[in-house]
């Protein structure tokens, strides 16, 4: 019975997949794929599926869209699989579609003139995107699997995005006009974020230990850091202009390090004000949570308290810290963007840049990345955590 049971289960239609899908297939029809720009600030002229594609071409999404709701209704064991080749192909061809819509509409006179990625192929994107997900989570492949097929997927859009055949697109003339200028902003976009993190996980741990140890400081401490999580975070990088511009004119040598009223120095300090509540507090429920009686085990073991510590507590409460690094790091990478506003530069400077000259793509070349390091980091830590909880289970 429990056999025919589970049968049951998995032949049961998919009713989310077939939502998704027939959403897809309404936006892609109503909205824009794409528009002709006669230059960077013009507003274009927008392109239907069919204008965009021509009929082939409108059938041969609107068929990958049918069949793979045909597929995710049909109580077929092994339909699955087949909607996981569906989905991550078409996720990795989708620049096909620009590249044919270029080759279509764009005008072989007009050097200025240039192709807009529209709302319908955002929508179609983002569709696709929530039915690869569905797809994987009831497979329940791998981690390391599901990190392959995102890899798959990029380095296919890389390729594709590189082409010859998409030099025209919008996103990929501003990212050649400033690729040296993006090459910096990701360094320093990454090296604020990640050494905000850095500092804000050590201080995490040593506050967690104090509060410990002497439970008196937990609610000083825990109300420190959750009032420096209730400031607006533009009103915390303007709050430490003042203080460290006379800092600084107190102390000259502090700006040859580059520490002043603006730059990286307040924008460092305020993600890790920031970063501290979760970490304070992931790390110290994770290790006051470990059973007292594994604790007292390994002490009838032989065990002194600091091996305890090191071998036992700290090692069961690792996915718990990771779980709060993970929380911190996707904080982190957004905050990082809005810094761009006190000089700290990373990507939030293209941000700000395209909304002031009306330019989107100048936009999205900033918003676009700073989402791919928050989806790669919380995909990386995931992996971590999970991996941190099976090695018990497996020794």
């Amino acid at each position: 019975m429990p056999v025919t049971g589970i049968a049951s289960k998995q032949v049961l239609p998919n009713r989310v997949i077939p939502v998704l899908g027939a959403l897809a297939l309404i936006l892609v029809w109503l909205l824009d794929l794409g528009s002709i720009q006669p230059n960077r600030i013009v507003p274009g002229t927008g392109h239907d599926l069919v204008s965009a594609l021509g009929w082939v071409g409108a059938g041969l999404v609107t068929l990958g869209l049918v069949l793979a709701i045909v597929l995710s209704v049909l109580p077929l064991p092994g339909r699955y699989p087949g909607l996981l080749v569906l989905t991550c192909g078409a996720l990795a061809a989708l620049p096909v579609l620009l590249e044919v819509f270029a080759a279509r509409h764009l005008p072989d006179a007009s050097p200025y003139a240039r192709t807009s990625v529209g709302a319908g192929f955002w929508s179609l994107l983002f569709l696709l995107s929530l039915m690869l997900i569905e797809t994987l989570g009831r497979l329940r492949i791998g981690r390391w699997l599901q990190l392959l097929l995102l890899v798959f997927v990029s380095g296919s859009w890389l390729l594709l995005l590189s082409a010859e055949g998409l030099e025209s697109l919008s996103l990929v003339r501003e990212f050649n006009a400033q690729s040296d200028r993006f090459g910096q902003a990701l360094q320093m976009h990454l090296a604020l974020a990640l050494g905000a993190v850095a500092v804000s996980a050590v201080l995490a741990f040593l506050l967690a230990l104090k509060m410990i140890r002497s439970p008196g400081w937990q609610g000083p401490i825990l109300g420190a850091v959750s009032f420096l999580q209730t400031i607006p975070s533009l009103a915390l990088f303007g709050l430490l202009i003042a203080p460290l511009s006379a800092l600084s004119a107190a102390f000259p040598f502090l700006q040859t390090l580059g520490i002043r009223g603006i730059g990286w120095a307040p924008a460092l300090l305020a993600l890790i004000a920031y970063s501290l509540l979760p970490m304070v507090r992931n790390t110290f429920v994770a290790l006051t949570e470990v059973p007292e009686y594994l604790a007292e085990a390994a002490r009838g073991m032989g065990m002194n308290e600091r091996q305890v510590f090191f071998r036992l507590k700290l090692p069961l409460a690792m996915p718990v810290i990771i779980e709060g690094i993970r929380i911190t790091c996707i904080q982190a990478i957004g905050l990082t963007a809005v810094a761009a506003l006190i000089g700290a530069g990373g990507f939030g400077t293209f941000i700000f840049q395209g909304l002031g000259q009306a330019a989107m793509d100048l936009v999205l070349l900033g918003a676009l990345p700073t989402i791919a390091l928050a989806l790669l980091a919380d995909a990386l830590l995931t992996m971590l955590a999970s991996t941190l909880r099976a090695e018990p289970a497996t020794t």
